[in-house]
């Protein structure tokens, strides 16, 4: 008998403290107010802007005949005819696999990757090559 008042009690206790945690009767949610079509006075709009030259980062280095090669296979494949000339290279840390150029949809290792960034022109055309930790080339055309 005993232990049929303390489960009784115990099952009368977790009832109140459920019903008053609830917060009262279920409503339906309210809608998110419409969106103006105009920007809001005194808020500026989303402004973007221009493109600017593509700055060397990093420390300066020396490119590595495997990744120089690599560039002038890739360009090969391309089309590209004329000679490269080199603009800058740089030891950079990417703070992901994307190597700073990333593509959408795709998803990257999410750890810092060593590697470079090759700038070399070709005929008056730039051609950015971004380097992890092979020598695999990828070509940066944002």
């Amino acid at each position: 008998m005993s232990r049929r008042r303390t489960a009784f009690g115990a099952m009368a206790v977790l009832l109140v403290c459920l019903t008053a945690c609830s917060g009262g009767p279920v409503t339906e949610p309210t809608p998110f107010p419409p969106t103006p079509a105009q920007p809001t006075p005194g808020r500026t709009p989303f402004e973007t802007t221009p493109r600017g030259p593509i700055l060397p980062t990093g420390e300066p280095v020396a490119v590595p005949s495997a990744r120089w090669d690599a560039i002038v296979a890739d360009l090969a494949e391309r089309g590209v005819a004329g000679t490269p000339e080199l603009v800058s290279a740089h030891a950079v840390t990417w703070n992901n696999g994307a190597l700073g150029c990333p593509s959408p949809g795709v998803f990257y290792t999410q750890a810092l990757v060593d590697g470079m960034r090759i700038v070399v022109q070709v005929d008056g055309t730039t051609y950015d090559y971004r380097f992890g930790t092979t020598d695999t080339p990828k070509l940066c055309t944002r």
